[in-house]
């Protein structure tokens, strides 16, 4: 019996691993370690609830519910995910990997429960999710992007303003200061807007420098 439960913390380790080295790959807040000990730790937790009350449960007069301990790993990942989210400038970051982990913790309590087709088809079908979904937001999503140029005159203004859009920048918000430096009027600008993500991120910023006037230029 004691082999089965080792084979089975082993091989939890190791499907958990492997969604790990997919967050480890893409730099992101939990990787191998933390999924490898996520699954190991929930299989664990699974093999206590199933079989570490044995001894007790068959007295007389005694009534225990072993699922309740195993319950508890839901609960406890939810902090655990809650720690790898970051909200900054109103983007929400780590959610992905906070679902991969509390999926990791559901695979780990899989195979401690004895459940390892379902546990290993559960772990392929994360893999295929995260790469796939991966891929389709890479081409389809789009980023913030913030730059602020100066001009002497509205018709720069307006020119600067068509030659961004025609760098697929959708211009979402733009604000116009005017001020007066050395005696001349010159019209700061800050724009607001999204980019897609298609192409490069320093050829766009190699671009958009290259324009005449354009003072910082932030992408997020």
């Amino acid at each position: 019996m004691t082999a089965a439960f080792i084979s089975r913390l082993a091989l939890s380790g190791l499907l958990g691993a492997l969604v790990g080295l997919e967050r480890e790959f893409r730099a992101k807040e939990a990787g191998f370690r933390t999924h490898f000990l996520v699954a190991v730790g929930s299989t664990l937790i699974m093999l206590i609830s199933k079989y570490g009350f044995s001894d007790v449960l068959h007295q007389d007069h005694m009534a225990l519910d072993p699922s309740r301990v195993a319950a508890q790993v839901v609960s406890g990942i939810g902090f655990l995910g809650a720690g790898m989210i970051i909200i900054q400038k109103q983007h929400i970051r780590g959610l992905t990997t906070a679902a991969g982990v509390w999926a990791t913790s559901g695979i780990g309590l899989t195979i401690g429960a004895g459940m390892y087709t379902v546990g290993i088809s559960a772990t392929i079908l994360v893999l295929i999710g995260l790469e796939i979904l991966n891929v389709m937001f890479t081409s389809l999503s789009t980023h913030s992007i913030l730059i602020k140029f100066r001009a002497a005159n509205q018709e720069d203004i307006y020119e600067l303003l068509d030659k961004i859009e025609k760098e697929n920048i959708m211009i979402s918000s733009y604000e116009i200061h005017q001020d007066h430096h050395q005696g001349e009027l010159l019209y700061f600008v800050e724009i607001k807007g999204k980019a897609k993500k298609k192409g490069n991120k320093v050829e766009l910023i190699k671009s958009i420098h290259s324009m005449a006037h354009v003072l910082f230029i932030e992408i997020e």
